[in-house]
């Protein structure tokens, strides 16, 4: 019989100083015995070796991630009053950049707010929350009210649909939890400039809160340079680069229905944004390097090229081609955004891989900046995977 009303999950000898350095993942391999029959989602008391008790997880039989940290104190109590104190104290953190010129923000960054497998994203009235482990999938219900029981919220819906789900052992859901369905024409607000987005069908909640940052940077950038925009997906920096005064702007994505929706973002703002291109993004930068043409400043935004440690050679390979591409297309004295998203490639190594693109290209470029994650996507000190939007600005000779 289990000691206590939870099944307990036993550590290795010497597994357990990350747990006691707080880092919030129990790794299969870690594991020395299970005492009960935890189920998917199920609470488990963690305890090294020797019995000592480390704190509370949900346990995942499915993932090599087999035990997710809710707390590190022992004397905690995971119930439903803990999930919600978690998720609204994560709200409460936002509320003085949502003071701030915009609507919208991420509210739960996961185990960044002490949520395993919660992400929620606020879009004006509407929350997009995403269940991406099993015990946030098990805590579902009170998820769901601790959300539409903030100020000025109509409607949560679920896009729990990500890859991750998956390697979890759960099925993809998506549905409306609590109140209204969401808005079709549902517009996020950030300073100036009004975004359209796409809750149901779009990438991630249907828009790039991790890119504010950077959209603030374009705005200063853009004026009077020509712009180029690869991977443009909606367009926000478009929009951005066209509002500030840029000169021209070309936005490239390979997706139709992302440039439809961008054009919907220029005419909510008022705004030309010049070309939009539906293209593979290297074969058009090949096409337009063929052409020589140049551009003042480029942002190269891809999508993830690497979700695990095994992708990450072929992911540093497209990496350093896509720059090398860029660099050819920039103007003397241009400035380039670049890019990886993809949290199992370090800064050090995607400084790396960009420097190599420079070195081939034949140009001398410098480090102006860096470009990360904005203040509602926290890093925790002892949770650096949190950390997974690396950007650099570079100036080329």
């Amino acid at each position: 019989m289990s000691r206590t009303p939870h099944p307990i999950v036993t550590l290795r000898a010497g597994r357990d100083r990350s747990v006691t350095r707080r880092h919030p993942w129990v790794f299969s391999g870690g594991i020395e015995a299970v005492e009960g029959r935890p189920g998917r989602g199920d609470t488990v008391l963690v305890e090294d070796d020797a019995g000592r008790p480390l704190g509370w997880g949900a346990y995942s039989p499915e993932s090599q991630i087999r035990v997710r940290m809710w707390s590190f104190s022992p004397d905690d109590v995971i119930d439903a009053a803990f999930v919600d104190g978690r998720i609204t104290r994560a709200a409460a953190r936002r509320d003085a950049l949502l003071a701030s010129g915009t609507d919208s923000a991420r509210l739960v960054f996961s185990e960044a707010d002490g949520v395993p497998g919660v992400v929620a994203d606020r879009y004006g009235d509407t929350i997009v929350v995403q269940l991406t482990s099993a015990g946030a999938d098990a805590w579902r219900e009170v998820v769901a009210d601790a959300l539409f029981s903030l100020p000025g919220i109509r409607c949560v819906h679920e896009r729990s649909d990500a890859d991750m789900r998956e390697r979890e052992g759960l099925d993809a859901r998506s549905g409306t939890l609590r109140g209204d369905a969401p808005d079709p024409d549902l517009v996020a607000h950030e300073g100036p400039w009004r975004f359209v987005v796409d809750v149901t069908g779009g990438h991630k909640t249907g828009f790039y809160l991790d890119q504010r940052d950077a959209r603030a940077a374009i705005a200063r950038l853009a004026p009077g340079r020509t712009f180029l925009n690869v991977f443009s997906y909606t367009g926000a920096f478009s929009v951005v680069a066209a509002g500030s005064g840029a000169a021209s702007v070309l936005s490239i994505d390979s997706s139709g229905p992302a440039l439809d929706v961008a054009r919907r973002n220029g005419e909510v703002n008022g705004l030309d944004l010049g070309e939009l291109m539906e293209a593979d993004a290297f074969t058009a930068l090949r096409g337009l390097r063929d052409r020589a043409r140049q551009y003042d400043l480029i942002a190269l935004d891809p999508p993830k090229l690497a979700n695990n440690e095994r992708q990450v050679e072929k992911a540093s390979r497209a990496y350093k081609d896509l720059n090398l591409l860029a660099l050819k297309l920039l103007a003397p004295g241009g400035t380039l955004l670049t890019w990886s998203c993809s949290g199992a490639m370090t800064a050090e190594l995607f400084q790396k891989v960009v420097a190599g693109a420079a070195l081939d290209s034949g140009r001398t470029a410098r480090i102006v900046g860096r470009l990360g994650q904005p203040s509602d996507h926290p890093v925790p000190l002892a949770f650096p995977e949190a950390e997974y939007l690396k950007g650099l600005i570079l100036e080329a000779e």
